[in-house]
């Protein structure tokens, strides 16, 4: 019983920290949009990003790894723990963990390299400055890990590229949606149904980061539906209340970005077969959020003292 309360907690805290950019963007628009539309965007917005999206996606990924079961199976099996789901599962979390792992990984170098953030030590702004070294990095990294994955299986080195072409996909649609962001604000004319339905497309893309991290928690998909659909609820929350809440909270971002890097790394060494203890996970994500809540909090009182 610890152990799921543990896990459902740390996956809930995790979805939460790496869905704060989704919060903003989602506050930012709803702003520019009539009161009935937002009422409209928030409740079968709910049921999109949480009970299709965050829902359907752990199956489709076991699923994908899974290719000798068909979708059907995938779900009933999951839930009546039969033994056939139990074993290939476990024959496929290499494959799964280490797609996951360098998706995951390669999100927070991008971030670390690539991205304009506030900085909350002086490391980030070095590195930051260094940012045309992102793509020699990952091209190596790459390289050396996919060696290293075809000494054990030729698939678990696919896994890899694939997890790094997921990775360069979603980045491109995230930066196309960064720009789409600011088009909106500027764009009045544009109609309240458009903005509804861009900001359920940039749902869907942003759920993946929280989905593909909470295999680092748990292998139980019933598990990573409860921790990630509450997760999801608190993130609306943080919509309803908007960018002026989220904005408190300024080295949030820099939290999550660390927490995705650290369970990257997690799931790329476990996939080569060394085994963590469930708690590592959760814990990691707990006390970086202690840690960059602390520095927002502080940051926020020396802004008013500022004032």
């Amino acid at each position: 019983m610890w152990t799921i309360i543990i896990t459902v907690f740390g996956l809930c805290l995790f979805e939460i920290i790496s869905s704060v950019d989704n919060a903003i963007v989602n506050a930012h628009v709803l702003k520019t949009m009539p009161e009935k539309y937002r009422k409209i965007f928030l409740f079968w917005g709910l049921l999109f990003a949480v009970v299709l999206v965050r829902g359907m996606l752990p199956f489709i990924i076991v699923w994908a790894v899974n290719p000798s079961l068909s979708l059907s199976q995938v779900w009933t099996a999951t839930f009546s723990g039969s033994d056939l789901v139990k074993a290939s599962l476990e024959a496929s979390k290499p494959l799964l963990l280490l797609g996951g792992g360098m998706y995951l990984l390669y999100v927070a170098l991008a971030w670390l390299f690539l991205e304009e953030k506030k900085y909350a030590f002086l490391v980030e702004g070095f590195i930051h400055r260094q940012g045309a070294w992102f793509y020699a990095l990952t091209s190596i990294l790459t390289t050396g890990i996919v060696y290293l994955a075809l000494k054990q299986d030729p698939m678990l080195a696919l896994a890899a590229t694939i997890g790094v072409s997921a990775f360069f996909i979603t980045d491109g649609f995230k930066k196309n949606a960064e720009e789409k962001e600011r088009q909106l604000m500027k764009n009045s004319a544009m109609s309240a149904w458009s903005k509804i339905f861009y900001l359920e497309a940039l749902d869907a893309s942003f759920s993946i980061d929280g989905v593909i991290g909470a295999f680092a928690f748990t292998m139980s998909v019933p598990l990573i539906l409860l921790g990630n659909g509450l997760g999801a609820l608190v993130v609306r929350e943080f919509t309803v209340r908007g960018v002026d809440l989220i904005a408190r909270f300024a080295y949030l971002k820099n939290g999550a970005m660390y927490s995705i890097g650290f369970l990257g790394s997690l799931m790329i060494v476990e996939s080569f077969g060394h085994e963590f203890p469930f708690w590592v996970a959760p814990l990691n994500t707990v006390l970086l959020l202690v840690v960059f809540l602390t520095l927002s909090i502080r940051e926020s009182r020396l802004a008013l003292k500022r004032k």
